[in-house]
C-alpha cells in the first residue's frame, strides 16, 4: 500500500485532502506542523504533501530540512495564485 504524510497547519484542509487520497485508496498520515517530522520516520512513506505557507517553518524550509535526511518525493501544496 502506498503511504502519503501530509502536512499543514489548516486542519480543514488536512482532513479534505486526506478524505480524498483515501477514498482513492492510500493511507494517509497528517501533521499540522512541520516542526512535528520526525525525519527518522521518512523511509515508511512513499509521498509527502507539503503546504508551502505554515507559521514559524514554512514548505520550502521544511522541504530543504528532509532533502538533507531523505529522497522521499515532494508535492508542494499552495494557495497562491502565481508561479515562483
Amino acid at each position: 500500500m502506498i503511504k502519503i504524510l501530509v502536512i499543514d497547519d489548516e486542519e480543514a484542509i488536512l482532513e479534505l485532502v486526506k478524505r480524498g487520497l483515501e477514498k482513492e485508496g492510500f493511507a494517509v498520515d497528517t501533521l499540522t506542523s512541520a516542526k512535528k517530522v520526525d525525519v527518522s520516520k521518512l523511509r515508511q512513506y512513499n509521498l509527502l504533501i507539503l503546504d508551502v505557507m505554515m507559521p514559524k517553518m514554512d514548505g520550502w524550509e521544511t522541504c530543504r530540512e528532509i532533502r538533507q535526511y531523505s529522497k522521499v518525493p515532494i508535492i508542494m501544496l499552495t494557495a497562491r495564485g502565481g508561479e515562483n
